[in-house]
This record gives structure tokens, C-alpha cells and sequence, in this order.
């Protein structure tokens, strides 16, 4: 699989996970590239707890290091790549908003797309928000998430349902990283980018607020989530936000090397995620 579609801007080592320096617009283009050569090419757009969970799991940063564009999701894991790099990003390449730009020219050029994951209610207010905004976007299908690690025959005929509605982008939506892990086992049955978006579905389909505008800006998403949901993400910043601050410092100051693994090793089918 290649691991750099961009040339030049080749992906950079963030704790061991392979990041692109990239641009929305660049993001767009290669994707819908690989969607009208019928390409399997697999995407995820990485805040913090997407690095980290590839960081302190080596099997999982083998897994992510085999995709062939990662974005930086959040502000800071722009901000690791220009102190690091000097790559001089001034935007982020956020999960949401390169779901709403890949839609919008989905759109325009006639392609099919297919969202997985989530429940039916939000599936439902986000294919009717997408239309409302897009009247001319072809929706082939959708899949709800089980909430639960799929058995073999329902990881088949999961396979089966988007294979039969032939899609030319597929949009995953299971959360971190068990998004990650359904692109990666999804690959090899799909002739199609598969896209792993996090918490674009509800955002888009309006059922989820999003941070104001300037705590994004600063890179305070996180707060923002974190006081709406706060039994539910408290550990996840409270662990993973520091552990990647010391990480970069380390890093940028040559205090430790991270290895960047490409060999995950084979996923038992007990632990793909629907």
C-alpha cells in the first residue's frame, strides 16, 4: 500500500504515527482521485487520542502507519508538525469539516457515498441534513453501528450490504480507534477510499454541538467536549493530552526516538469492530 500520495509532502513521524502535513484541498484531491480509479485507500484524520492510541500500542501503530493518508485532526497535532518539521501548516484537516468538503464535491462530480457507523437516528438526520445542503449528493447507503465487536457473519454481510451498493467513498464513524481498526480489516474488501471521521456524523447531522469557532482556533476543542461530556472523556484528556506533551518535547529535543511499525500483524476476526 503506499503510504504517501502527496510527493513532497511526505508524511512525518508524531510519536511513531505516520501524520501527512496536508491541506484540506490536497486531502480532497487525492481522495476523490482514488474514488474515480476505484482505489481502496485508507484515511483517518487524527486529533491527540488518535496519535496516542497508536503511540502506547505498537500493534495499532503498525495498523495506522499502513494507511494511506492520516490528517492532523486538532490544532495541536498541527502545531507538533510545524515545531517538529517547520512544515508551516496554518490550518488543521479536521474530521467533520473534510467529511462536509468530500460530500460537497461528491456532489459536484456525481460519486456515491455510504456512512457507516452511528445510530439510525443520527444516520437519518445527517443523510437529510447532507441533501438539504447538497440536493445533487448520491447517498448509495447507510449502515448503523452494533455497538459491539462483530461475529464473522455479521462482519460478512457488512461487506456484502456496501459492496452491493458500490459506493465511491465510505465514511466510518465507530469512534477512536475502533474506526481505525474497521478501515484497516475493511480494505481488502472494498475498491474505495474508506474514510474514518470520528464524531463528524452527529456534528454534521446537527444532534452534537460543535466548539465555538475561536476555542477550535486555539486548540481548545477538547474543553469544550470535555465539559459536555465529562464522565465520558475526562480520563481520555486527563491521560492521553499530557502524555502527548511530554511525547513532543522528548521527541523535539532528541530525548527519545519512536518507531514507526508497519506490521500489525494479523486482526482475529473476534476483534473487528461494528
Amino acid at each position: 500500500m503506499n503510504a504517501s500520495p502527496f510527493g513532497a509532502s511526505e508524511p512525518r513521524n508524531i510519536l511513531g504515527v505516520r501524520v501527512h502535513p496536508t491541506s484540506y484541498a490536497l486531502a480532497v484531491r487525492e481522495i476523490v482521485r482514488a474514488a474515480k480509479a476505484k482505489e481502496s485507500f485508507c484515511v483517518s484524520a487524527l486529533a491527540v487520542h488518535g496519535v496516542m492510541t497508536g503511540a502506547l500500542d505498537p500493534q495499532h501503530r503498525g495498523r495506522l502507519n499502513q494507511f494511506n493518508l492520516v490528517t492532523p485532526d486538532g490544532q495541536p497535532v498541527r502545531w507538533a508538525l510545524n515545531w517538529l518539521y517547520d512544515t508551516d501548516l496554518s490550518d488543521r484537516v479536521y474530521g467533520p469539516f473534510l467529511t462536509r468538503n468530500l460530500c460537497a464535491r461528491a456532489a459536484e462530480e456525481g460519486l456515491t457515498v455510504f456512512f457507516y457507523g452511528s445510530d439510525p437516528a443520527t444516520l437519518s438526520a445527517l443523510t437529510a441534513a447532507l441533501l438539504q445542503k447538497h440536493p445533487t449528493l448520491k447517498i448509495a447507503g447507510t449502515r448503523p453501528s452494533r455497538f459491539r465487536r462483530a461475529t464473522e457473519d455479521e462482519w460478512m454481510e457488512d461487506v456484502a450490504a456496501i459492496r452491493a451498493s458500490n459506493p465511491d467513498l465510505i465514511f466510518c464513524g465507530l469512534g477512536c480507534p475502533r474506526q481505525e481498526i474497521w478501515v484497516h480489516e475493511m480494505r481488502a474488501f472494498q475498491a474505495a477510499p474508506l474514510i474514518a471521521v470520528g464524531a463528524a456524523f452527529p456534528f454534521l447531522a446537527g444532534r452534537l454541538p460543535m466548539a465555538p469557532a475561536w476555542m477550535q482556533r486555539l486548540g481548545l476543542e477538547w474543553l469544550y467536549r470535555l465539559s459536555r461530556e465529562p464522565r465520558r472523556l475526562f480520563r481520555r484528556y486527563a491521560v492521553y493530552n499530557p502524555l502527548f506533551v511530554v511525547g513532543v518535547l522528548a521527541q523535539g529535543l532528541g530525548l527519545r526516538e519512536f518507531p514507526t511499525e508497519t506490521s500489525p500483524g494479523p486482526l482475529p476476526p473476534k476483534e473487528r469492530w461494528s
